[in-house]
Formats: structure tokens, sequence, C-alpha cells
């Protein structure tokens, strides 16, 4: 495509995106509401491995609100205690495929939750509380009841007793548009010969013993004991579609973002292990894309689940293929910079690396990786590794896998 093409369609796409603004319908519509109750002393897993959602072919979709409302039943003898990335984990993976069967989204339930809350520079889904987030005082605004009221958002008790229950509610926003008004990856449902779908796949291992790694469960024992008997008892799923319905029309039909459509916005996760100490271990990142994000999940011990706060690592880098460092960080930096963009800290051990204003292009460079060179890496260390990512449609068929081992 010539320079003049390539301009007169950018500008037939961002019309087009102006037009759907302004004269499109937002539509969000609950498409999927059902509870799943395995036998007792079953984990809900047992028999609802992954649960699939059918998303309805109607206009232009933007993504799905899910929610997740869980009973944990802790059958056991011990206590057990909220694991740090808490109910994120309630589902340990989330897919999506379109309907020509590209798997768009294929990750964790921490990653959706991390980005949700990177995007947002927030933490997402919580409040601010008087006190705390809020200037408290008589000439302030806690005189009016702002703060945590709405308890039934996000929620996880932080300990559940020896035969005891307690609730999880966890919601998700699941993006196939990358936001509310860039449309790239947005799915044009208006089809009737194809079919796309929502997988969900709640945690098989909700609960660990104590001292083992805890990095994908919700819960882990208090005390030594067996937790096997510590399970997710009850799972509601509840699914809500965002669309733009009432396209606007032009004379050869609807008017669509083809640009927009021709890109797949791509949420992946890899596991990749046998770091050695003071060695770098680079990761790859996959040929034809534009990856916005990053988000890395460092466990030095894989026995013990041990995360550090930057005492395990000497340096991060992001290297081309001809080993030049676009940039080589300590941890302190690369936390300090996600605190400036959150304004907070992430989990120990997680690392987010932020390439939005100037995407690493794996099409224009190739070869790119992410290098760790850790300090500590015992006993099966393992790095688990988020990607956030823009791809043409059209050229997915060529390009390499994400690395794996």
């Amino acid at each position: 495509m010539g320079s003049n093409a390539q301009a007169n369609a950018a500008q037939l796409n961002s019309l087009a995106r102006q037009l759907i603004k302004a004269r499109a319908v937002k539509m969000t519509q609950q498409i999927f509401s059902q509870t799943f109750t395995p036998a007792a002393g079953q984990n809900v897993s047992a028999s609802n491995p992954v649960i699939t959602v059918n998303p309805r072919n109607v206009g232009l979709i933007k993504g799905f609100w899910v929610k997740i409302s869980a009973n944990l039943h802790n059958g056991s003898a011990v206590q057990i205690d909220l694991q740090d990335f808490g109910p994120a984990n309630l589902l340990s993976q989330i897919q999506f495929n379109d309907l020509n069967n590209n798997t768009r989204i294929q990750t964790t339930g921490w990653h959706v939750a991390f980005i949700n809350a990177l995007k947002a520079r927030r933490p997402f889904g919580e409040a601010l509380v008087a006190g705390t987030g809020i200037a408290s005082g008589a000439n302030s605004n806690d005189a009016i009841n702002y703060g945590n009221n709405w308890t039934q958002q996000i929620q996880a008790p932080a300990t559940i007793a020896a035969a005891g229950d307690g609730t999880i509610l966890m919601w998700y926003w699941v993006p196939l548009a990358y936001s509310e008004d860039d449309l790239r990856g947005a799915v044009y449902a208006n089809v009737v010969n194809a079919t796309m779908q929502l997988l969900l796949t709640p945690n098989p291992t909700p609960v660990v013993a104590t001292g083992t790694d805890g990095t994908s469960a919700i819960y882990a024992g208090h005390a030594a004991g067996a937790v096997t008997a510590a399970v997710l008892s009850s799972f509601t799923v509840t699914v809500y579609q965002v669309y733009m319905d009432q396209l606007p029309m032009g004379q050869n039909g609807v008017l669509l973002p083809i640009l927009d459509l021709a890109t797949i916005y791509e949420l992946k996760n890899t596991v990749n292990n046998s770091m050695v100490a003071n060695q770098d271990f680079p990761v790859q990142y996959a040929n034809f894309r534009d990856f916005l994000s990053t988000i890395a999940v460092y466990v030095n011990n894989g026995s013990t689940g041990a995360r550090g706060v930057g005492a395990d690592i000497n340096y991060w880098a992001l290297q081309s293929a001809n080993f030049t460092n676009i940039w080589k960080i300590e941890p302190g930096l690369s936390a300090l910079q996600t605190r400036n963009h959150l304004q907070t800290d992430l989990p120990p051990g997680v690392y987010y690396f932020g390439s939005r204003e100037k995407p690493i292009s794996t099409v224009q460079y190739g070869n790119m990786q992410l290098v760790l060179n850790p300090i500590t890496a015992t006993s099966n260390p393992y790095l688990l590794t988020g990607y956030e990512d823009f791809a043409l449609v059209q050229t997915l068929s060529m390009a390499g896998s994400l690395a794996a081992s």
C-alpha cells in the first residue's frame, strides 16, 4: 500500500471512529449468568474445568465485564490466609477466540487484573479511604461519607477459619478494543455464519499448603496441615457484553473503522524457568507485533514461592538482536516508575514495563528480548510474563509464537 493510500485509509478510519462515537449507542447487556455447584467436598473445576460463554453476534464489541462470586469452603483443619494476588486468581485463565478463530486473549486472571489497574492508573475497582487516601480533618471533604462503602465490589476475607466459609468477589474487564475511544481490536459481530467464545477457567488449586508456592493461589494454609478440602464450593459467573449499536450508515452500508477491525488487541502470557544466579536470562518477544506493556513476575524459589522487592535481582534490560541495551535498569528504578504511574506498588516480585508511548515493534526491529539477571535463583525459579500488544490479522499466520521455556 502506497503512502497516499495509507494516509487515506487512516483518515477514513479516524472519520469512522468519530461518527461511531457521535452517533452509535453504547450498549451494556447481560449475556450470561450461571451458578456452578460441584459435589460436596469437590472444587468447582472438578465438574466445570472450563466455562464457555457465547457472546451475542451484535454490534461492534468493545469487551466484557466478568463478575465472579464464589464461596470458598475451608473443609480443612487449619485456618487459611489470603495471598497477595487474592481474588485476581479466581480465574486461572481467560481466553477469547474471535470469529476467525484467532485467539486474541489467552492469559491469567492476575494479568487481566493488573492490566485493568495499570491502564486506569489506579488500583482497579478499589476505593480511596478517608484518613488514608483522602485528607482528613474538620475542614476536609471526609465530612461527607466518601470511602469504601460498596464492599461488594472486589473482596476476599483476610482469613477463613477451619471448617469455615468465605465469600470472594472479583470483577474483570476483558477488553477487545484498546480503550473507550481507541477502537483498535474491536470486533464487528453482525454476522450469522461464525461464532466466537469467551472461555473462563476456574482456579483448580485455590488453596495451597503453608510454605509452598502461593503465587497462583487465592489462599494458603496458616499452619501445617492438608488443605485439599478447602475448595470453591459455589461459583457464580455473570458476564455483560459492551458494544456499540445503531452504527452510522453510508452509501455502501455500515461505516466501520477498517484499520481498527484489522488490528487484534492481544493479551497473552508465558512461563519460563531455569534461571541461573548472576546470568542473563532472555525472554524473546514474538515477531510482527507492537508490544504496549510487559508484566513480569519473578519467583526466585519455586518451592516456597518466594518473591522479592528488588534484593533478588541485579537488573532488567530490553535488548535488541545486536546486544544493544535499549534500557538497563535496577529493580528499584522499575518499581519507582511503576509507583509514579499507578500511585501505589504492585505486589512483591511483580514488575511493569510500559511501552505505550513508543511500542516495542518487532515488525520494525525483530529479535527483541526482555533480559532478567537474578541474584537469587534457587529450587526451580520461574518467570511469569504477561504481554499486551497489537497485531495485524493478516500477519499473525507468519508470526512466531511466544517463548514458553
